[in-house]
């Protein structure tokens, strides 16, 4: 495929470009009379089928990267581009929509709904976005089926062990098929074999599905998988290793 020349300029075709973009992106907290700067003049792009580790001690700024790289908070000053979409020009209800059908989160709690079945749990995107129920439950099959527990769609998350709930809320992050799955210390409830396979799978999940993910864990094994690997500390980027 050869590149498109727009206005004299050459410009890459979409699935060379980087699916995300953040230039000099700065977040700043009131702590009462202080002012606490969580990040601090981040620049970096995120390739599109790529697996990113993002490291750093507690406090370095590893959750505020990923919830403005997902739209969940907005910086301070800077600019966020994600797919095409300028994050900090967008209204609510355009960012809404980029959260339910773009971007998904895993986070260490696994945030499953106790009265409701893996698969139930699984569905519940695909509710907000109005997927028809036939559909729905197909696309919920599916990924359960992806993740390895299609034989415990029916069980309820106190009948599956920390890993089996991981996956099932990774299954659930994957069931509107987004572009960006972030992932804030997915492993961190986790024990180390357990939490090992688990990255193993979004790996896995990043190769065959041309998916794109951001993961941020302290455990540097985990970190091995990683594509490309950035190094937070203080809010600052102070190593990348990777394309």
């Amino acid at each position: 495929m050869t590149a498109e020349r727009t206005e004299g300029a050459l410009r890459e075709p979409a699935d060379r470009q980087p699916l995300l973009e953040m230039h000099d992106v700065s977040r700043e907290y009131r702590d009462g009379p202080q002012t606490v700067t969580a990040l601090d003049n981040v620049s970096l792009r995120v390739n599109r089928g790529s697996l990113v580790a993002v490291h750093g001690r507690s406090g370095s700024g590893k959750t505020t990267l990923l919830n403005i790289m997902g739209a969940l908070d907005r910086p301070t000053a800077g600019r966020v581009r994600l797919d095409g979409h300028e994050l900090t020009d967008i209204d609510e209800a355009a960012t809404v929509a980029i959260r339910r059908t773009t971007v998904a989160f895993v986070f260490q709690a696994f945030g499953l709904i106790p009265i409701l079945t893996a698969e139930e749990n699984v569905g519940i995107p695909l509710r907000l976005t109005k997927t028809p129920v036939p559909e729905r439950e197909r696309r919920a099959r599916e990924v359960l089926e992806l993740v390895g527990l299609a034989d415990r769609r029916h069980h309820r998350p106190h009948e599956l062990s920390g890993g089996e709930q991981q996956r099932v809320a990774i299954a659930r992050a994957l069931a509107n098929h987004p572009q960006l799955l972030l992932a804030d210390e997915p492993t961190g409830q986790l024990d180390s074999r357990t939490g090992r396979a688990v990255m193993q799978l979004i790996h896995d999940i990043v190769r065959t599905r041309s998916l794109t993910a951001v993961v941020a864990t302290h455990d540097p094994a985990l970190i091995d998988l990683a594509d490309r690997v950035i190094e937070l500390r203080d809010g600052r980027i102070v190593d990348q290793r990777g394309p």
